[in-house]
């Protein structure tokens, strides 16, 4: 209270207040006072008087109070001192204003574009913050992963993680509100549905255990838009993939992304959840496990964990599609045979390539020994092979015999096919689906979340087959 009473002008008794005598009459100003200013708090007296006879400086001049500076020189001061908050009611009451959020969002995460439509959905600045700055846990649900933040302790908002729009791997992911659930007692919440586009509605939540629990939205008719399906369908590609009807000329893609439209509109209403963990690491990795964005064709991107088993690095899907659902292993990587690829001229054939990998297929299968690693060397796509991002590296530092799994619409036929994985960077690597004749960029998540990683890797491989059941 000494670091409250001399910030504030207050009497330590009698709590947080303002001086008896206000700004404007010390001052001789007319107008309106200051907010937060409680006129039957001002008192006279002994007390009043010799609070009056502190604030005044030895030449006679008035110690003004901190909360009597300008609301913009509060704005600035509370946006570098947050643990102010814990001074005084009035601090905190201060620490709620929008703005200082919205400038702190700004400033420390980069955060601009999607401030001004969370607001106007009933989501502040603050809440914000709070789910890039507190621990959380990473949850799973059918095409997108969410992350869930405690705010305060009374209220938590499950966000939904949006992938950047196609083929811009190396953009930062985007992200709006799902659901919330106001804490009232500690038996007692409520939840709401932030889903849709008319602002947040009545919502309910069940625990269907320790690691899962199920949303479901009790007025679903809020989620739907007024120009019917057309328009919803028009929206959700705008900012899904930030393309209208006229860009896809593709036949092909149209239908997949119908697919996709119809799956996530169908079960917008009632979601499961499951708790992932990231992928522990070792100093041995040669890039670090994680979260990765990666372009499949004309699925757009998705999300894939990278994780390190041995002598082999696992993808598994954490997003799905129509051919591949989410908990699959999409990729895998042989860590014990390398590739030396052809020089630059000669890489340009995809026939020559092709011939270098079955080589080294040949050797997997026969369980041959390990190979040595050759150093880094120039890269190019050959000729033939489709890629939706041409923006990757014309280096590599180094590139292994891979597999990947491919299968029909409804994960008919599912089979592994040789492929190439070549690592451009710690915080980038491509797969050629040789097969396919297809390349996938995948770019690293730069999205801190925390107490997310595994407690063991045991628990991790654990958390993995649960994922691959649930999605065969």
């Amino acid at each position: 209270m000494a670091v409250c009473a001399w910030l504030c002008r207050v009497g330590v008794v009698r709590g947080c207040r303002w001086l008896g005598v206000t700004w404007e009459q010390r001052r001789g100003d007319a107008g309106d006072s200051e907010p937060g200013t409680d006129s039957d708090e001002a008192g006279g007296g002994a007390a009043a008087a010799a609070e009056d006879e502190e604030a005044v400086g030895p030449a006679g001049r008035v110690s003004l109070s901190l909360l009597e500076l300008p609301p913009e020189l509060l704005v600035q001061i509370f946006s570098s001192l947050p643990s102010l908050a814990h001074v005084c009611t009035a601090f905190r009451r201060i620490l709620r204003t929008d703005t200082i959020w919205r400038r702190r969002c700004r400033e420390e995460y980069g955060i601009c574009e999607n401030l001004q439509k969370l607001e106007i959905t009933g989501v502040s600045c603050r809440d914000v913050y709070a789910k890039h700055n507190v621990q959380g846990c990473l949850w799973q649900c059918g095409y997108y992963p969410g992350w869930m933040g405690v705010v305060d302790g009374l209220f938590i908002i499950r966000w939904m993680y949006l992938l950047p729009h196609d083929p811009r791997v190396d953009d930062l992911m985007r992200f709006k509100p799902l659901f919330g659930i106001h804490l009232m007692e500690r038996k007692c919440a409520s939840v709401e549905c932030m889903y849709g586009h008319k602002g947040s509605h009545n919502g309910h939540i069940q625990i269907v255990k320790k690691d899962e629990f199920s949303t479901k939205c009790n007025q679903t008719d809020r989620h739907r838009m007024s120009g019917g399906r057309q328009e919803e369908f028009w929206t959700w590609l705008r900012e899904e993939w930030g393309w209208t009807l006229e860009d896809i000329f593709h036949e092909h893609m149209q239908e997949l992304i119908l697919m996709k439209f119809i799956y996530t509109s169908q079960y917008d209403n009632c979601l499961t959840y499951r708790c992932i963990y990231l992928p522990p690491s070792s100093p041995d990795d040669f890039i670090k496990p994680g979260l990765f964005k990666g372009t499949y064709g004309s699925h757009g991107l998705e999300i894939v964990m990278l994780s390190f088993h041995g002598k082999k690095v696992k993808g598994t899907k954490i997003t799905g599609d129509p051919n591949i659902p989410a908990g699959q292993q999409t990729v895998e990587i042989d860590l014990a045979h390398p590739l030396q690829l052809p020089d630059i001229e000669n890489l340009c054939s995809f026939s020559e390539l092709s011939h270098i990998v079955l080589e080294v297929r040949e050797q997997v299968c026969a369980e041959g020994e390990e190979t040595t690693a050759p150093a880094s060397q120039p890269f190019v796509l050959p000729m033939g092979v489709i890629s939706r991002n041409e923006d990757y590296s014309r280096t590599c530092r180094i590139c292994y015999y891979g597999m990947g799994l491919i299968a029909g619409h409804g994960f008919t036929s599912p089979k592994r096919t040789p492929a190439v994985f070549v690592l451009f960077d710690d915080d980038c690597f491509g797969f050629i689906w040789l097969e396919l004749k297809s390349f996938s960029l995948y770019s690293w998540i730069k999205v801190s979340f925390q107490n997310a990683e595994a407690p063991s890797h045991k628990a991790f491989d654990e958390m993995l087959k649960n994922i691959q059941l649930v999605a065969t």
